[in-house]
């Protein structure tokens, strides 16, 4: 009786523990999402009153000073062809350090690794210096550049790991079959590493759309700005547009959130696959 009321309160502590933990994690959201229906003055009066009604003011108004549609179509371009690139680049990379196992390859791997202590404001302003140099700011293209080698070193290393799980036995059937090496990695090693891809382009789509610091020092023009750079409009030389810039800020996050909420069986799978590894 007494090792079943112990075993029943360590359950109850843990369930309090937990939901502790989870509203600790969205009370963030909520608060956003309460104040993005009220005026500003119900905002600094008492941000963590309930609004009295839904009134969707704030949105229209932020839709309409974010440009939200093309905020959202640079977002989107970016966050997927970064997140495109650097999975494919960084498979291709780790199966060859992995299938080629000289000293060049290992040092370079090692390399790679150790890149990824550097924090990027270290770098940021030598590295807008040289583009403003050779005339690459205020470009799409020359941020998802910097994503893929920002964002490579880490795939790499996590690919690397689970390329190792995959038999060389298959690549060679494979070969004698009439494969190339290229139709080999196609075919046969990259759709075994799916959920390795699917865990890394969850994280990469979270880190390059919620991103703000390098978008803010590559890209200048109105028309190139991302969501989060958008949301930036709201902030006024002396006073911060609170409402609207709530709203915004719900409508940056909330295409993000649904990725994940429907791609989250994906990352548990990813990671419980890298912890039996």
């Amino acid at each position: 009786m007494d090792t079943a009321r112990k075993g029943f309160a360590g359950v109850w502590l843990k369930t309090v523990g937990l939901a502790l933990v989870l509203a600790l994690f969205i009370f963030p959201f909520i608060f956003l999402l309460i104040n993005s229906f009220k005026a500003n003055t119900a905002i600094t009066s008492n941000p963590l009153s309930l609004p009295p009604s839904l009134d969707w003011t704030n949105y229209r108004n932020a839709f309409e000073k974010m440009s939200y549609t093309a905020s959202f179509m640079n977002s989107l371009t970016v966050t997927v062809l970064g997140v495109a690139l650097i999975s494919l680049f960084a498979a291709m990379t780790a199966h060859y350090f992995v299938r080629n196992q000289t000293k060049f390859n290992q040092y370079t791997f090692m390399m790679m690794v150790a890149a990824m202590i550097i924090p990027f404001q270290a770098i940021m302003i030598p590295l807008v210096k040289i583009y403003g140099t050779l005339n690459m700011l205020d470009n799409k293209w020359a941020l998802i550049y910097m994503y893929l080698g920002f964002g490579s070193p880490l795939a790499v290393f996590i690919y690397h790991g689970f390329v190792k799980g995959v038999p060389a036995e298959l690549e060679e059937a494979a070969l004698i079959d009439g494969c190339t090496r290229t139709q080999t990695f196609f075919r046969i090693v990259f759709p075994v590493l799916a959920p390795t891809t699917a865990t890394i382009s969850i994280l990469n789509v979270l880190w390059i759309w919620n991103d703000f610091l390098l978008p803010s020092l590559i890209l200048v023009s109105p028309h190139n700005r991302t969501l989060p750079l958008s949301t930036f409009s709201f902030y006024g030389t002396y006073s911060v547009d609170y409402g609207p810039l709530m709203a915004g800020l719900v409508l940056t996050i909330l295409p993000v959130m649904l990725v994940y909420l429907f791609a989250q069986r994906y990352i548990i799978q990813g990671v419980m696959q890298g912890s039996i590894k």
